[in-house]
């Protein structure tokens, strides 16, 4: 079993956070993430992450700074989930690989269907104050 590395952002607008939601076909289908990617050969985590989040998205992130990382065994694969603090302009999103978004306050992160791997990362996010 492979170990797949994954960039993630946490999208801050106006004080709120980004989640979107996976498409039912896809793998995960149906449960909210910290929108990503797979980092290329290549690439840098922070190159990677602009990258995907344009593609996927279509907004333009500051990426701030690393935030953590998880490692989590799905039971296909192992994933290692590298998060980095964003911002952004931009409320609107143009989804290529979701099927839906939401701007979440922090203090509700945890009520959302998270992604497994995610799910270490919001509750590290709920008990900072930023």
């Amino acid at each position: 079993m492979g170990m797949i590395r994954v960039v993630c952002g946490v999208i801050f607008n106006e004080g709120r956070i980004l989640l979107c939601r996976r498409k039912p076909e896809k793998s995960l289908g149906g449960y909210w993430e910290f929108p990503g990617g797979k980092i290329e050969v290549g690439e840098t985590e922070e190159e990677s992450l602009y990258r995907e989040l344009q593609e996927e998205l279509g907004i333009k992130v500051e990426i701030e700074r690393y935030f953590m990382s998880v490692v989590h065994n799905y039971d296909t694969f192992t994933i290692e989930l590298i998060a980095y603090v964003c911002t952004t302009e931009q409320s609107s999103c143009i989804l290529t690989d979701h099927d839906q978004y939401e701007w979440v306050n922090k203090s509700e992160l945890l009520n959302w269907k998270l992604a497994p791997a995610d799910i270490p990362i919001a509750n590290e996010l709920c008990s900072m104050s930023m």
